[in-house]
């Protein structure tokens, strides 16, 4: 009787399909693509809250001059205090979005280097390779 006992990996979640070389490649690219269109768009929308406060500002100043109600017009300048904190957490969440993309980036490229040359010489070689996790040592 042998010692080997069969390794039997546990499932990896996917949608869609099996998770190889090329799918996982595939994934983070586009998990880099959406990070850097969600950091583009967080950006437009700070400018946006910045140029809408700077707005807000400049009604309550006229709204003074023209003596309304002081509880209008720091219900304004609280609404241009609101769009200014918008636009802060605007620029957070970009930086976290500009990191996120970073690190896919830069784990497609590890993964390049790395599982290159094995899917290249496993598809040259046309044999049928073992399972995942089947060489695995534990």
């Amino acid at each position: 009787m042998s010692d080997l006992v069969p390794y039997k990996a546990p499932p990896v979640p996917v949608k869609g399909g099996r998770l190889g070389f090329l799918s996982l490649a595939g994934k983070m690219a586009t998990l880099a693509a959406a990070a850097l269109a969600l950091k583009e768009g967080l950006w437009v929308l700070k400018r946006r809250m910045e140029e809408d406060a700077d707005d807000a500002d400049e009604l309550a100043e006229m709204c003074v001059e023209a003596e309304v109600e002081p509880r209008f017009t720091a219900l304004i300048n609280d609404a241009g205090t609101a769009l200014r904190d918008v636009a802060k957490a605007a620029a957070a969440v970009a930086g976290a979005a500009d990191e996120m993309e970073t690190n896919a980036r830069g784990f497609v490229d590890a993964h390049q280097s790395e599982y290159r040359g094995v899917y290249e010489a496993v598809r040259a070689s046309g044999v049928q390779q073992a399972k995942a996790g089947f060489y695995r040592k534990d």
